[in-house]
C-alpha cells in the first residue's frame, strides 16, 4: 500500500510514518503548487491513498465524487510537531488496512473511516 501526502501534511508526520516503514510520496518534492483535484488525480493514477490536512477534499469526494483509493484527513493542529507524529504512528498501526477506499479523520482521540460508495 503506497501513500501520497499532500503539501498540508506536517513533514515531522511524513518522516515518522516512513521510519515505521510506510511508502509514502509527498507532493511538495514532485508537484509543489498544483490544485487539489491536481493532487487527487495523481494519488488516483498511482493507486495511492492521499494524506491531507485540507479538508476541501471532503467535497472533492463527497460533492464532486471524484475518483480516489482512499483519503486519511489529518486534524491534529495546535498539537506539538511530536505529538501529531505519535498519533499518526498510532492511528496507522491500527488502522491503515481500513484506509484503502474509505475517508478516515484521524484527531487527537479518535480515527474515523468512513468507507466510501
Amino acid at each position: 500500500m503506497n501513500f501520497l501526502a499532500d503539501e498540508s501534511v506536517d513533514r515531522q508526520i511524513v518522516d515518522a510514518l516512513r521510519e515505521t516503514g510506510y511508502d509514502i510520496s509527498c507532493v511538495s518534492d514532485s508537484y509543489p503548487g498544483i490544485t487539489d483535484t491536481e493532487v487527487l488525480k495523481l494519488a488516483e493514477n498511482s493507486g495511492a491513498i492521499l494524506l491531507t490536512g485540507d479538508k476541501d477534499f471532503g467535497g472533492l469526494v463527497y460533492i464532486q465524487r471524484l475518483q480516489n483509493h482512499g483519503v486519511v484527513l489529518f486534524r491534529l493542529s495546535g498539537l506539538s510537531q511530536g505529538r501529531k507524529a505519535a498519533i499518526a504512528i498510532d492511528a496507522f498501526s491500527n488502522h491503515a488496512d481500513d484506509f484503502a477506499g474509505s475517508f478516515s479523520v484521524i484527531t487527537p482521540n479518535r480515527v474515523r473511516v468512513r468507507r466510501q460508495r
